[in-house]
């Protein structure tokens, strides 16, 4: 214990001496969290719209002012032909055209019926779905209060009606960067897990120190602790710093245990270190070892359910998605954080964590042992 002691000395002296390390490892994962919760939501605030109304009635008039009113919506050019909506499309000037076509309001009045036409561009398909159920929701409760004005100036009595309520359950605002920031939050701590402790030692091969500290009688075991531990400490205080931002910048709710979001994440920072561990068997320079673990983070990234649900996912991706720690502790955080729940209800997630965890380090470890000797 006191060799393991006297090098997390040293290993806290180093981090501390390196101003600039210690400014990239406190103030980078800050910053980018406040970029990203802003900046990484599908959510769609003002869609351009171009109006084609070929009917120019009271009827189609009202329709755009309900989408106008709603603030979603703002009318960005109008023609009487889908020429000039095309080529604004075309042009990228405009996000929706709204074609009304002539009759629209005698069919409403006559059939209870009529059709408008929503053109949107779809080369950002989650946007554009987005526009699209906004739109249409905004179309179809005008239409049930047109149908229900009708009927009752037409002396038909009242008219059958079934009125809906929603209510969203843990983000009742829907806002969405209670989703995001807890995976935010899990991206931030694992660059710092994974890429600095393989940088870290990769560092020690380029400077020579590892092969000296390989002829000492120092056990294998007592050199990766010192070498993990300090980066584990970092990573849970840039995890506290990071929930501080979550909750007094975003509001963002914390409605669980937050002593369990803490050990959960001190189970997944041992694979993560793991993985960082891993990489610096196989780099031999700090540059090979950011090009991998990049590698490594991009791939937990895109198949952790941070930016699309991996149930949406084809099946035999969804299968890889279950060996991704990172997407067990971001379901553990977003579960803790928004719904509350307790250790029994994530112990599941807890669990793989764990097993990859020793896994995973167990591996690194024996590598690791191979490659310096």
């Amino acid at each position: 214990m006191r060799t393991l002691a006297v090098l997390l000395r040293k290993e806290f002296a180093q981090i501390l001496r390196d101003r600039f390390m210690l400014r990239q490892i406190i103030a980078m994962p800050i910053v980018q969290l406040v970029v990203l919760a802003s900046a990484a939501t599908f959510e769609v605030k003002t869609a351009r719209m171009y109006l084609v109304d070929r009917d120019h009635s009271a009827t189609s008039r009202a329709l755009v002012d309900r989408l106008r009113a709603s603030g979603r919506f703002v009318v960005s050019g109008a023609s009487p032909s889908m020429e000039g909506a095309n080529a604004a499309m075309l042009e990228r000037r405009v996000d929706l055209i709204v074609g009304i076509p002539a009759g629209f309001e005698r069919d409403v009045v006559q059939t209870r019926s009529g059709r408008v036409q929503l053109v949107l561009n779809a080369e950002d398909g989650a946007a554009a779905g987005v526009t699209q159920a906004y739109a249409a929701q905004i179309i179809q409760a005008y239409s049930r209060e047109l149908g229900s004005r009708i009927a009752s100036d037409a002396g038909n009595g009242s008219v059958g009606r079934v009125e809906v309520r929603t209510r969203g359950w843990y983000n009742p605002q829907l806002d969405y960067r209670n989703y995001m920031v807890p995976g935010i939050l899990v991206q931030l701590i694992t660059v710092i897990g994974s890429l600095l402790t393989a940088m870290n030692i990769v560092r020690e091969k380029e400077i020579g120190t590892l092969e000296q500290l390989s002829v000492t009688p120092l056990p294998r075991a007592t050199f990766v602790a010192a070498k993990l531990l300090p980066l584990w400490f970092i990573a849970l205080v840039e995890l506290a710093l990071g929930l501080l931002v979550a909750r007094f910048l975003f509001d963002v709710p914390m409605v669980g245990s937050i002593p369990l979001v803490f050990a959960a994440a001190g189970v997944y920072l041992v694979a993560a270190l793991g993985i960082g561990l891993w990489v610096s068997t196989v780099a031999q320079t700090q540059q090979q070892a950011m090009f991998v673990t990049f590698f490594i983070i991009m791939i937990y990234l895109l198949m952790s359910g941070l930016f699309t649900p991996v149930r949406s996912m084809p099946d035999w991706a969804q299968w890889i998605a279950q060996a991704n720690p990172m997407k067990h502790f971001i379901h553990v955080m977003r579960a803790v954080m928004l719904k509350g729940a307790g250790f029994a209800d994530v112990a599941g997630e807890i669990a793989l964590l764990g097993a990859f965890g020793a896994a995973v380090l167990s591996l690194a470890v024996r590598q690791h042992g191979r490659a310096s000797g």
